[in-house]
């Protein structure tokens, strides 16, 4: 039985659904979905679901963290465009560890029609993992990307010709020790590959093309696309937080999702290359190669590749907790 639906601050039982469906659109470790949401009469509680990290590409929970702010994200965008202020406090309460943030929906604002654009644009966002075009993404796109990051207090960096070759090196390191690693690769055979039926992790259908000898490589998410071998040159780009703690995290996941926002509304895709933030040796190596001052937090590429179906997603009964207590 699916949890009750309250109206929460201006925002009608309808509108709050409506809200909590944009906010489960946003992308997380392979397809994990580790967030859950709690309506009570204070605002929109979103917590993290612990059933659902990864102990082995996640042991420290950054990326489901970084999910659960991508999530928060969208939950604000979404209220925003709809009229009301989501005043949003992180991490309220210091004996609730799942707690991640409370969002208040109970001022009246004016939408900002640069936020309703990215809120149009939240259901057409996706992860897409087939070959680029090489066509140029335009510099006041690449310039509205980074100011998309700043807002949410983190940084997109410029890299030189010479840092990406490094980091294209960085990424094949980080590839290498994920798939010679036995836990690794049991826990990413339990959630790839899924059948349609499936509403978490990634299907097959999903899967991108084979990367090219010399190409950045991506993960295998099941059966790559036969005879297709990517050899495109996208625009690879670093998010980075000036600090690593779990506020920062939340952080830098809400500017990643401004982000891939920003790109969507512009026409642009966008899929991950977890392999050199997921090792953290190989996250140490980054953060030298960008100077030490940021801690490099998810890596992107982008571009323009073909239409793909949408990944699933868990229902709304799912995600909802009781009024009352926090399940299990």
């Amino acid at each position: 039985m699916t949890p009750p639906v309250t109206s929460i601050g201006l925002l009608d039982p309808d509108q709050v659904k409506s809200v909590i469906g944009a906010a489960v659109l946003a992308p997380s470790t392979h397809n994990t979905q580790p967030w859950r949401f709690r309506c009570t009469p204070a605002g929109l509680e979103l917590h993290t679901d612990p059933d659902r990290a990864l102990p082995v590409a996640d042991a420290d929970r950054r990326e489901l963290l970084l999910s659960c702010g991508a999530a928060l994200f969208n939950l604000r965008t979404a209220i925003h465009a709809l009229g009301a202020h989501p005043a949003t406090t992180l991490l309220p309460r210091r004996d609730d560890p799942t707690l991640l943030a409370v969002v208040r929906p109970f001022a009246a604002r004016q939408p900002d029609q640069r936020l309703v654009r990215l809120a149009d644009a939240i259901p057409r966002r996706h992860t897409n993992r087939t070959p680029f075009e090489s066509a140029v993404i335009p510099e006041p796109v690449v310039a509205g990307l980074r100011h998309a990051a700043e807002v949410e207090q983190a940084w997109l960096p410029r890299l030189d010709a010479h840092q990406l070759d490094r980091l294209r090196e960085l990424v094949r390191k980080g590839h290498q020790a994920q798939i010679t690693d036995p836990a690794f690769l049991a826990e990413w055979r339990h959630w790839t590959a899924r059948s349609r039926e499936s509403r978490d992790g990634v299907p097959e259908y999903a899967a991108g093309a084979m990367p090219s000898e010399d190409g950045w490589i991506l993960r295998d998410f099941g059966s790559r696309r036969r005879g297709q071998v990517d050899e495109s040159e996208p625009v690879v780009v670093v998010i980075g937080s000036f600090d690593d703690k779990k506020a920062d995290r939340i952080r830098a996941g809400q500017a990643m999702q401004r982000v891939l926002l920003t790109a969507t509304a512009a026409g642009f895709d966008a899929s991950f290359i977890s392999q050199p933030v997921e090792v953290p040796t190989v996250r140490a190596e980054l953060r030298t190669l960008l100077g030490g001052g940021l801690w490099p937090q998810i890596v992107l590429r982008l571009g323009q590749g073909t239409p793909v179906p949408w990944t699933p997603r868990r229902s709304l009964e799912d995600v909802l907790l009781e009024p009352d207590r926090l399940s299990a």
